[in-house]
């Protein structure tokens, strides 16, 4: 069942006044960090925000700031060093590896939940299902018009994250591209480019003709229509949904990813290792995404 996420909140979880800056890491002598900072994926700051919150009543010593932005502005501050974990919907690129090793930064991958990109359109529009391929065609431009496709005679308007996004970039390789790593097929021209996933819930919601895609938690079945999605015209037509995100019969499912400069230690490890519990894994189901296991 898909959950409805709340307003996501974009400013700094700050619990103890007068504590800011990027956290650093634990010594040797056992002192721990003043406070973490976590910053990254649109798509996960509240998620990270609760499991900071659940942590913190665990462990009143702990402070943690959450903060969005993008995947890739919680990358680039995990190489500037004023971040010390980096949330993010999509896995670094081959480039950003190489960058942040030139900067002396070794980041280490952690998978800690799954999620999925819906496509959502308005919930008057008759059309109830797409392949792939038909979801590229309208992205990229191909398909402008609602009746190539069985639907009335309206045209399209389509609805993007932006370019920090990671989902920005994994639905363009992943359903644009056709999952083609030298295809440079591109969003059409026309493509609104929004800020958030909740910009697009909510304009969908409104607009006859409008199609976009956001993270499983935001799609609200009262507000939007959700398509149901297959490889191929031949099927099977699947809808997304927690179970089958973890059963992987959903075509447009993710990883979503925390990184770490280096392996993680002392308030940084605890956290994770909360994140990864039992504990941890029912607030990712709580919030709409996925958990890496059954809990």
């Amino acid at each position: 069942m898909t959950i409805r996420l709340g307003r996501i909140i974009l400013v700094s979880l700050l619990v103890s006044a007068g504590l800011a800056g990027c956290g650093k890491p634990q010594d040797d002598t056992g002192r721990r960090e003043t406070t973490i900072q976590i910053k990254g994926s649109d798509t996960m700051v509240n998620l990270g925000q609760a499991w900071a919150e659940a942590y913190m009543k665990k462990n009143r010593q702990a402070n943690i700031a959450v903060t969005g932005g993008g995947s890739g502005t919680g990358i680039a501050a995990m190489m500037q060093g004023t971040t010390d974990i980096a949330e993010t919907s999509r896995a670094m690129s081959d480039q950003e590896i190489s960058e942040a090793k030139a900067r002396g930064i070794t980041p280490v991958q952690h998978e800690v939940a799954l999620d999925a990109l819906v496509v959502i359109v308005n919930r008057s529009n008759p059309v109830s299902r797409a392949t792939i391929r038909q979801l590229s065609d309208i992205f990229s431009g191909k398909i402008t018009n609602w009746k190539q496709i069985g639907g009335r005679n309206e045209e399209i308007v389509l609805m993007s994250r932006d370019r920090n996004s990671g989902s920005h970039m994994f639905f363009l390789e992943r359903v644009v591209r056709l999952g083609n790593a030298i295809s440079r097929e591109e969003y059409a021209a026309g493509a609104l480019m929004m800020l958030s996933s909740e910009a697009i819930a909510a304009q969908v919601a409104t607009d006859e003709g409008a199609i976009g895609y956001v993270g499983l938690g935001y799609a609200d079945p009262e507000k939007h229509k959700t398509l149901m999605v297959a490889e191929t015209s031949a099927g099977p037509f699947v809808c997304a949904s927690i179970a089958t995100v973890i059963e992987g019969i959903y075509p447009i499912s993710r990883p979503l990813y925390w990184y770490t400069r280096g392996e993680p230690r002392g308030q940084i490890k605890s956290l994770l290792d909360f994140v990864l519990s039992a504990e941890g894994q029912r607030i990712v189901s709580e919030l709409g995404f996925a958990p890496i296991r059954r809990v």
